[in-house]
Parts: structure tokens; C-alpha cells; sequence
């Protein structure tokens, strides 16, 4: 999408099943980095174990599910952010959006952190405050202009790193299986057990399925390209999570499960295979976090991207580079990196699952609203359930993210109180920007001008049913305005 009197951009190379499978594979999980304090906040194996049997039935398959279909009806960049505008309205769209960013910028900002912990895991390398800062700094700026190369190549690049993370965990599994004991698996000590950093850790660990329904605008035939993506996606991920969790618990000693924090893969594979295994695990949980950084910080900028196409917030999110990249979008994501990068790892997971937690408890409520407000909503995959079915599907998440909240401390509740509150603020001051066009935003293509000849035979009938009006126009004018920015079509933008 181009101002008038812009070069338009050339066509764009979208993303296939496997890039988009890699990079829907580093939005959630990125491997079993990360996973280690789950073992020690659950007092042993036993606990996590279940977790990564249990809570992908009941979190992260209705989440995939959901994301499959919303994505598939609303191909676009905005994402998430269109299905609760169409179920709720701009306003509702506008504070889940914001949410959601905040919670994607917390999490980007854990991973050039963590890249320098693993690479000091196990006696290597250790860096001075100072000098650990500018190295975030710099990892960042790299980081950040691969991104800006182009969501083609990061696609490529996440495909290249899913493989080298996974592979010493490869050789893990061989190497442990004669010296596991699969009664290691069953133990678990209560007095150790810690609920909120066990909840926090599982939580963090298998959500954001939502998150790559951002890239939908950038993805070959979205409606059959999608669905695929996600489901292998959900496949690899459970997969990468219990095989090393399987091999490291049950191979050593269930005493050691106290050891069990970040970077402790490192020190099983050490233990297990020698000096050369723990290397290469440090230098894949190093590549992995790579790949997590340039996962997130795409989903974050293309969701300003889709915002800025539907006019909510200003035109320039919406500038893309020559690479076809939201230059601006994705500057603003890695200054919220930046800038939170200084918070610990327990309190980054805390605030982004609670701010995360929000914005999925909008987003389940607009999948069940849009089921009863528009069945017939075009939905290319489709749930086979009902309306009630699609509700009950749902009760589970809710009852985990309900549970998350619950035990959050209360700075995270001050943190995430602040942030809403400048959600508001920022929603009533693009609104007055918009009124006093001290600011260029987007105007969408009348919806009535782009629907086909079906919806046209039935806007009458549509009036009627109020509602579902919302639902036909946001769908006709996010799709319209993907079609003309991936052909390098002009549309104009006005002050409102």
C-alpha cells in the first residue's frame, strides 16, 4: 500500500507452507529452550511432563484452531486485531491491538538476553554489565535489519534455524536412551513446588498461535496455506518440547531437578554426551533465540502494518521499504525492545502472559460472537463444530489464562492496569488526531464498492440484520486493501 503519487512497490514473494510452519514454529516455541524452570518450579518431571501432554489438547489445539480459521476468513495483516473489529467494534480492536504489541515487545525483548545467557552457560562466555548491554544493543540492530530485509528471507532463515536448533537434540535422545529410568518421570516433591513460576512457564511456553495471523497479508493462497502451517506447527512444537524433556529427566537423577533453570540443557548435555553436545546445544539455543527474535518482531510490526490499513493508527506504520518491510513499524517494535531489556526473565514472562492472557480472552470471545453474529461468514476452514461447540471449545483456555491472571503478583497487575490505561489514552488520542487531521492516516476503500456480486445481491438483507453489516465490511475492506497492496496498486491516503 503506497501514498498517491508513490512508486509502487513490486510484487512481493509470499510466504509458503514450510517458512510459515517455521515461523508459526518460533512464535510459540522456538524448541525446548526455555522450558528447563518448569522442571524446577513443578518440584520434578512428573508435573511438566503432563503439562506438555495436557495443556496442548486443552490450550494450544483450540488456539491453533481458532487462529486456522479467523486467518483463513480474514487474510490479512491486521490479524486478530480485524476479528475482534469485526465482533466488537474499532474501539475494542484498537485496546486488544495495543495489548497484544506490549505483550509481543516484552517478549522480543527475553531473546538477545537469553542468547548471551546460554553463550555463558557452562563457564563460556561472560561480558561486564557494560559490555553485555551494547551487545544486546548491537544483536538487536542486526536482528532488526534482517527483518527489515525482507519476510521472504526471514521465513527462509527460520526454516534453516528450526533445523540446527532442533538437531543436537537429536543426538540427546540416542545418547540418554539406555541410561533412562522411567520412573525418574514419575517424581515430583510438593513442598517444592512453585504455582505461579510453573503456571507462568507452561503458559508462556505454548501460546502466541494468534500471533503469525499477522503475516496472513504476506502468505501465498492464505486460506489453504494457513490451516496446513498451523497444524504441522502444532506437530513440531509438541514434539521439540516433550523428546528432550523425556531424554534429560529421565536420564538423570531426580535430585537434580532443583538444577533445572534456563540454560540447564546445556548442562544435561554435558552430562550426557561431554563437552561437545553441551556446545552445540549453547550454540543452537543461541541460533533458536535468533529465530524467536525474528518471529516476533515480524508479527509485531505487520500487526501496526494491518492497523495503519485499516486506519487506526497513523499512515506511516504503513510505509513499506523497498524490501516490502513496515519500516517505521518495525523501528517503534525494536525501540520497545530496547527499552525493556533491562527487566528480569521472570518478570518480562509474568507481565507479557497477563497483558497476552487479555488479549486472548477478546479474541476467544470474538471467534463464539462471530459464529452467532455471521454463520455464514466465508470461512474456508472451518471448525466442524457448532456455535455451542466453538463456545465449549473455548471454556478450557479461558480457564487457564482466568487461572495465569489469578496468580499474578500485584506489581503485574499495577504494570498491566498502566498499560490499559495508556491503551485508552492512546485509542482517544489517535481519535482526535483523526478529527483534527494533524496527522495522515489511511482512508479505507468504500466497502460497498469492493464486495463481489454475492455479498452486493445481499446487502439488503444484511442491513436488516444490523451486525452484520460489520462483519461484511471489514472483511470486504481488509481484503481489498491486501489485493492492491500485494499488486502495487495505489491507494490514496487522506487526513481525516
Amino acid at each position: 500500500m503506497t501514498g498517491a503519487g508513490e512508486a509502487a512497490p513490486a510484487r512481493r514473494r509470499g510466504l509458503t507452507v514450510l517458512p510459515l510452519v517455521a515461523l508459526i514454529f518460533y512464535d510459540v516455541s522456538g524448541g525446548p529452550f526455555g522450558i528447563e524452570d518448569s522442571v524446577r518450579a513443578g518440584g520434578g518431571a512428573l508435573l511438566p511432563i503432563l503439562g506438555f501432554l495436557v495443556l496442548p489438547v486443552l490450550w494450544s489445539l483450540p488456539e491453533a484452531l481458532v487462529t486456522a480459521e479467523l486467518a483463513s476468513a480474514f487474510p490479512t495483516n491486521a490479524g486478530y486485531v480485524a476479528w475482534v473489529s469485526a465482533a466488537f467494534g474499532p474501539a475494542a480492536a484498537f485496546l486488544v491491538g495495543f495489548s497484544k504489541w506490549a505483550s509481543g515487545t516484552l517478549d522480543n525483548a527475553l531473546y538477545p538476553v537469553l542468547f548471551l545467557d546460554y553463550l555463558r552457560s557452562g563457564g563460556g562466555l561472560v561480558l561486564s554489565p557494560p559490555a553485555r548491554s551494547l551487545a544486546v544493543l548491537a544483536l538487536t540492530a542486526a536482528l532488526t535489519y534482517l527483518n527489515f530485509r525482507g519476510l521472504h528471507l526471514v521465513g527462509l532463515s527460520a526454516l534453516a534455524l528450526t533445523a540446527f536448533s532442533l538437531s543436537p537434540f537429536v543426538a540427546l535422545a540416542v545418547l540418554a536412551a539406555p541410561k533412562i529410568r522411567p520412573s525418574r518421570w514419575l517424581a515430583v516433591n510438593v513442598a517444592a513446588v512453585e504455582p505461579r513460576a510453573y503456571f507462568n512457564s507452561m503458559f508462556w511456553n505454548l501460546n502466541y498461535w494468534d500471533k503469525a495471523s499477522t503475516l496472513a497479508g504476506e502468505v501465498e493462497e492464505p486460506r489453504k496455506t494457513f490451516p496446513k502451517a498451523v497444524f504441522g506447527a502444532v506437530g513440531l512444537v509438541v514434539g521439540a518440547y516433550l523428546i528432550p524433556l523425556l531424554a534429560g529427566t529421565g536420564a538423570l537423577p531426580s535430585e537434580t531437578a532443583g538444577e533445572w533453570t534456563d540454560g540447564f540443557f546445556s548442562v544435561v548435555g554435558d552430562r550426557i554426551g561431554g563437552p561437545w553436545l553441551r556446545v552445540w546445544i549453547q550454540a543452537a539455543a543461541a541460533m533458536s533465540n535468533m529465530g524467536l527474535f525474528e518471529a516476533e518482531m515480524s508479527g509485531d510490526s505487520f500487526q501496526l502494518l494491518g492497523m495503519a490499513e485499516m486506519g487506526m493508527i497513523p499512515a506511516i506504520f504503513a510505509r513499506r521499504s523497498r524490501h516490502g518491510t513496515p519500516t517505521y513499524s518495525i523501528l517503534c517494535s525494536a525501540t520497545g525492545v530496547v527499552i525493556l531489556s533491562f527487566m528480569s526473565f521472570q518478570e518480562i514472562v509474568e507481565f507479557l502472559n497477563f497483558l497476552y492472557g487479555l488479549g486472548m480472552l477478546a479474541v476467544f470471545a470474538a471467534f463464539v460472537k462471530l459464529r452467532v453474529k455471521d454463520p455464514d461468514l466465508p470461512r474456508p476452514y472451518r471448525i466442524p463444530v457448532g456455535a455451542a461447540g466453538a463456545a465449549a471449545m473455548c471454556v478450557p483456555p479461558v480457564v487457564l489464562i482466568t487461572t495465569v491472571m489469578c496468580l499474578a503478583s500485584a506489581r503485574t497487575l499495577v504494570v498491566s492496569a498502566a498499560v490499559a490505561v495508556a491503551g485508552v489514552a492512546m485509542y482517544y488520542g489517535v481519535e482526535h488526531m483523526k478529527a483534527t487531521g494533524c496527522v495522515e492516516f489511511l482512508t479505507p476503500v468504500p466497502p460497498d464498492s469492493l464486495r463481489g456480486s454475492s455479498s452486493s445481491s445481499s446487502s439488503s438483507a444484511a442491513s436488516d440484520n444490523g451486525g452484520d453489516d460489520d462483519v461484511e465490511d471489514v472483511c470486504a475492506l481488509l481484503l481489498a486493501a491486501g489485493e492492491h497492496a500485494g499488486e502495487g496498486v495505489s491507494v490514496s491516503k487522506e487526513n481525516y
